[in-house]
């Protein structure tokens, strides 16, 4: 986990949308910051210190609009170390009066048969698209066969991700700043089946090799393309998100 403090936010960016973001807002502009609002898309690439991030969606849509600014995220889930929404004014104010720490979290690139497909901050996930439908996945990290598993999907987690779907699935939580993901079968076939914890710097494949239903790739919960038989899908670390900390933000382990 690297960390970095920061100080000095007199432009504070905030996406997401209802009662807690217009609070954050309010927060920013009765201070000497001034808060802009707008989307991911609108707010990427522009001159800002940081950005409020309000709920996991707007984690998601910065880091899917290759956000570089630090990221403040508020009632975003476990992973994301992120304020809870009753701390949120408090947790804007310690960013504006104080500054804050920055942890660098992975974001993960996908790829099929070589075609960038998008990135994800969470997870990766292949699953077949009706429930109950066994697949059968070949995984591969680095060139080397790792296993052949007979299920109704694979994920791979970040540690960001990892408190989440991949713990629901019975993956580890992994620290973040380890360079690592968890690959977890979903639903497996067979009982005692294997997880894999895999570093993040080497390539990691995912193939179809047994299709009983349409297979979908999902990044961070959305649908991305239908994968066909024998189509090769490529995980790999794609970049990293810097999120910034202050006293309120929720440690990761606990």
């Amino acid at each position: 986990m690297v960390r970095a403090h920061e100080r000095g936010v007199g432009r504070l960016g905030v996406v997401g949308e209802g009662s807690v973001a217009d609070s954050v807002a309010a927060a920013a502009d009765t201070s000497d910051a001034t808060a802009v609002r707008g989307s991911a898309a609108e707010l990427v690439g522009t001159d800002l210190d940081a950005i409020a991030a309000v709920g996991e969606p707007a984690v998601v849509a910065l880091v899917r609009a290759g956000v570089t600014t630090p990221v403040l995220p508020v009632g975003a889930g476990d992973g994301y170390g992120a304020v809870p929404e009753p701390d949120a004014v408090a947790g804007v104010e310690s960013l504006l009066d104080d500054g804050f720490e920055t942890d660098s979290r992975t974001v993960l690139g996908a790829s099929v048969d070589g075609d960038p497909v998008g990135r994800a901050v969470a997870d990766a996930m292949l699953v077949t698209s009706e429930p109950a439908r066994i697949s059968e996945y070949a995984i591969r990290s680095g060139g080397e066969s790792v296993a052949s598993v007979r299920a109704d999907g694979i994920v791979v987690s970040t540690p960001t991700g990892s408190p989440g779907y991949g713990r629901n699935t019975g993956g580890p939580l992994l620290e973040p700043g380890g360079g690592v993901v968890g690959v977890v079968p979903i639903a497996p076939f067979a009982v005692n089946v294997d997880h894999w914890v895999l570093d993040v710097a080497e390539p990691i494949s995912l193939t179809v090799e047994r299709d009983d239903g349409e297979v979908e790739l999902l990044l961070d919960g959305e649908r991305a393309r239908a994968v066909a038989p024998s189509a090769r899908v490529d995980i790999v670390a794609d970049d990293a998100v810097r999120l910034a900390r202050v006293p309120e933000s929720r440690r990761f382990f606990g």
